[in-house]
């Protein structure tokens, strides 16, 4: 009897350090977030699974070009993922053409899906200057993103960033294994 109850709490003590360790993984290191919609198309296609990194930011700040995940404040579970365009500290612009300008300075890039057109330049047709916390993010398809150029997200604040996207695992329904909600 004695033996039994050995390896039931032997048990139930590893079955706590796995539920422990799998909460503070996904509490601090990374979690599995699901993209919905076409704004970061040809990068990022509705359905892909990703994997969020949230301990590199803890060691080092955001940079120009990465993939972010952050809470869109105007509904409560709802995340949004974008590309980081301006940092800190700088002005960007879009003008009629759709060229994205930092500092007075075309930014080269190739991550838009399309050149801006001039109906979506949305609020950066004038300068904005970000505060010494923000970032100017944008969706890769640029027609067809919801992200700073409109007031509804606006600057993003390094508060507000939950992490970086850091591997895209493709849905299973690609594969014909399972289907697509």
């Amino acid at each position: 009897m004695k033996k039994v109850m050995k390896e039931m709490i032997s048990t139930l003590l590893y079955l706590l350090g796995v539920l422990l360790l799998t909460y503070l993984v996904i509490t601090f290191v990374g979690q599995r977030t699901e993209v919905e919609g076409a704004s970061m198309e040809t990068t990022l296609y509705d359905g892909d699974n990703l994997i969020v990194d949230k301990i590199t930011y803890r060691f080092r700040d955001p940079q120009r070009f990465d993939i972010i995940v952050f809470p869109f404040r105007h509904k409560e579970d709802t995340y949004y993922i974008k590309r980081i365009i301006g940092l800190p500290g700088e002005k960007v612009q879009i003008d009629e053409l759709g060229n994205i300008y930092i500092d007075g300075e075309v930014l080269r890039e190739g991550y838009g899906r399309e050149v801006i057109k001039a109906e979506n330049v949305g609020i950066a047709s004038e300068p904005i200057v970000l505060g010494e916390d923000e970032y100017f993010v944008m969706g890769d398809n640029r027609n067809n993103s919801t992200d700073s150029r409109t007031e509804i997200v606006g600057n993003i604040h390094r508060k507000d960033i939950i992490g970086r996207a850091w591997m895209r695992i493709w849905p299973l329904s690609r594969f014909g294994i399972l289907r697509h909600r």
